[in-house]
């Protein structure tokens, strides 16, 4: 049973990495390049761009009042966003050294790319780097809770996931107690697979 779990986390990872790279394709087709983190497009791509770029006037019309209604609402979760990102930068700063756990880099999960798309108004820019932030905020913080659960607590759930972390394949199984006292100290200190 162990076995074949772990060879279909590994299967799910292959096909990660195969998505990737699938995506990474993208940068042939759409002509840009990424050049030290900044997106560049080829100076036609993005003379093309600009002219596919809704005005302001045009985008306030096309809009659904409620959608309009509800920006508020939506934008003001930044804040609890801007509290997760500094509590959790804060907290793996203190912590991660005591428990010698590797931090985890917060640039890897905050990308905020969109903003180099021409074709974006100001106000759909925005709204992607909105976007991108509070999706990476997230993102950040599940890979640091996840590296504290192998530390504390790393035994899989009894009941069906609906979606796992980075680290939980290294688990072990629930009801496992003879493998968790034996192995504990030694899956504690079991980052080598971070890059």
């Amino acid at each position: 049973m162990e076995n074949r779990l772990e060879e279909l986390l590994e299967k799910i990872h292959h096909l990660e990495n195969e998505l990737l790279l699938e995506i990474q394709k993208n940068e042939q087709e759409f002509l840009y390049k990424i050049h030290q983190k900044k997106v560049r497009f080829e100076r036609e791509v993005k003379a093309r761009h600009r002219l596919l770029a809704k005005t302001l006037g045009r985008y306030f019309i096309e809009s659904r009042l409620p959608t309009i209604l509800t920006a508020p609402v939506i934008w003001s979760c930044l804040f609890p966003a801007l509290a997760m990102d500094l509590v959790m930068s804060f907290y793996q700063a203190v912590c991660f050294p005591v428990y010698g756990l590797p931090k985890v880099r917060r640039r890897d999960y905050i990308i905020l790319d969109r903003r180099y798309l021409s074709y974006l108004n100001i106000i759909e820019k925005a709204n992607c780097v909105y976007c991108g932030y509070f999706n990476g905020v997230i993102a950040y913080a599940r890979e640091i809770a996840a590296r504290t659960e192998q530390y504390w607590c790393p035994i899989k759930h009894a009941r069906r996931v609906k979606s796992v972390h980075s680290r939980y394949k290294k688990f072990f199984d629930y009801g496992d107690a003879a493998r968790y006292r034996e192995q504990i100290e030694t899956l504690r200190r079991d980052f080598t697979d971070i890059k």
